[in-house]
């Protein structure tokens, strides 16, 4: 027992004195228990929401109104015309649109059924399942508020009831099918974990062997290092990529109607991200145990806020603010904007943008880091 006991107290001995794995072992969980009590909300509320009013009576005014008091959806954006609501929820910026037809105020007064119309974006199948149930729950409140208005004024036993009927359409995914929503998903998750971690142990497990410091006094410039070492990880992302996109058509008959090579661009786009996270996880860690707890420490944040499973307009405001500089929130709206949409560079150019410049910088500072541990 006393054997034990004393090798118990030289791993806590070890443990107190490597500091890179205090923050791992006791700062991770604190902050994944924070991340998980205000961000992982399974509820869906605020759908951000396009209205698109054509009949501009009181009484759709009203039922607008019905909508954003209910709490459930955020008017984004008041449009005009049909036309004007394909942009929103194309470019991702809505995830409804409340169609108001004309001469909803003439059927509502003379007491006829009275039809809108909710517009889905089935790319996110869920909040899109959720957010018809939503609204056509509003519809019928605000159905009973006519009836029993009609009472209060009066009206006979006789008269007609006011219904107010939704006409649901579900745009991308009619049929709502999760594994269109989560597929698509999993080729996100695959680049950033494979990538990250490949980097990550790449390069540290050249510094375990001793082969780290071979390289250095060889005639290869730094640069050419950093190169030679990251490049055939990017190689390997986009093999694993066109494996799920070959399963993602050919097995679960997912469609892709977007651009490919588009969709291989902003790929090697975002592996600039995982692959400048891998580097800087590779400068802090001394060995391979420590490089991996590390990427799990920088994973796991990053899906819950990249609103792969929890809807980020959920989210505290806070929580919100930080998931701007989550490389993986923009690249699952490029996925699925190219698979189930069609959308190309003129409807992804700002989460391209975005996730051109994060990768810039994140590379950009890993690379100075890695090269201050070479000299």
């Amino acid at each position: 027992m006393k054997a034990v006991l004393s090798i118990l107290r030289k791993e806590f001995l070890q443990l107190r004195r490597d500091r890179r794995m205090f923050p791992v072992i006791f700062i991770s969980p604190v902050l994944q228990l924070l991340l998980l009590g205000y961000a992982a909300n399974l509820d869906v509320k605020s759908i951000p929401s396009v209205v698109c009013d054509l009949d501009r009576s009181a009484a759709s005014r009203s039922l607008v109104d019905d909508f954003v008091q209910s709490g459930y959806f955020t008017v984004r954006a008041r449009v005009g015309e049909m036309a004007g609501i394909d942009r929103y929820l194309d470019h991702g910026d809505a995830s409804m649109a409340i169609v108001v037809p004309r001469g909803f105020g003439g059927d509502v007064a003379a007491r006829r059924q009275a039809g809108i119309m909710l517009i889905a974006d089935g790319s996110e199948s869920q909040s899109a399942m959720i957010g018809v149930n939503y609204g056509s729950m509003v519809a019928a409140r605000a159905t009973q508020k006519l009836v029993l208005e009609a009472f209060e004024r009066g009206a006979g036993p006789g008269s007609r009831p006011v219904l107010i009927n939704p006409e649901v359409r579900v745009w991308y995914n009619p049929a709502l099918k999760s594994r269109n929503f989560m597929v698509p998903g999993v080729l996100g998750l695959i680049l950033m974990i494979m990538t990250m971690v490949l980097a990550a142990l790449g390069i540290v497990r050249e510094r375990e062997a001793g082969t780290m410091e071979q390289l250095i006094v060889t005639p290869i410039r730094p640069h050419q290092l950093i190169l030679g070492k990251l490049l055939p990880f990017v190689i390997i992302g986009l093999v694993d990529a066109t494996f799920v996109l070959a399963v993602a058509r050919g097995w679960f008959g997912i469609p892709i109607r977007g651009s490919v090579p588009l969709l291989y661009v902003l790929s090697v786009v975002f592996m600039l991200n995982t692959l400048g996270i891998g580097l800087f996880i590779s400068t802090i860690s001394r060995t391979q145990q420590q490089a991996m707890l590390t990427a799990m420490f920088f994973i796991l944040p990053q899906i819950i806020l990249s609103g792969f499973v929890f809807p980020i307009e959920n989210m505290p405001e806070f929580f919100q603010a930080v998931s701007l500089a989550i490389p993986i929130r923009y690249f699952f709206t490029i996925i699925r904007g190219i698979m189930l949409k069609g959308a190309g560079l003129a409807e992804l150019w700002p989460q391209a943008a975005a996730l051109t410049g994060l990768g810039v910088l994140i590379l950009t500072l890993s690379v100075a880091r890695f090269r201050k541990k070479l000299d």
